[in-house]
């Protein structure tokens, strides 16, 4: 995925930005985890002062924090991926999933743990929660992943005659 240029970029609240995308488009990129969970070059982001002061830099491959060259930053791609997690995931996604990942509705439902009626009622439109695309997601970039939890129903088996 090629990383989009940023065009303009504001704090949306102590932890997330709201960032215009060069050609369209907007997204509120929440930072909570990437600031808590990366490198203690971020910790000075936890101040909310400081946070709400980002700007647009190399270019707008990035958003950084104070010294415009200073390493308090975050790039353009890593705001993509955040931000595309951060997406709900609707109906239409689901069946782009299940399209791409070729199975069926009850082998969809045995991989994310849910009765086969919930399965149903999500392709239906009823909210999905946000575990469910995070696995679909994350079956998605991870093959492995998917294929440990799969379980294929087998078609074509001879009937046993009784």
């Amino acid at each position: 995925m090629d990383a989009p240029c940023i065009a303009a970029v504001s704090a949306a609240s102590d932890t997330a930005l709201r960032v215009n995308w060069e050609g369209g488009g907007e997204d509120v990129v929440e930072l909570a985890g990437w600031i808590g969970r990366t490198s203690p070059l971020l910790a000075p982001l936890r101040d909310p002062v400081l946070f709400r002061q980002p700007q647009i830099v190399a270019y707008g491959s990035a958003v950084g924090w104070g010294d415009p060259d200073g390493d308090l930053a975050i790039d353009s791609h890593h705001l993509i991926l955040l931000a595309t997690e951060q997406r709900s995931f609707k109906a239409e996604d689901l069946a782009v999933w299940q399209l791409r990942a070729q199975v069926t509705d009850q082998e969809a439902a045995e991989f994310l743990g849910i009765p086969l009626s919930a399965w149903i009622a999500y392709k239906a439109g009823a909210e999905i929660p946000k575990v469910v695309g995070m696995v679909c997601r994350a079956a998605v970039r991870d093959p492995v992943l998917f294929s440990a939890h799969l379980r294929p129903k087998m078609v074509g088996r001879a009937r046993s005659s009784a």
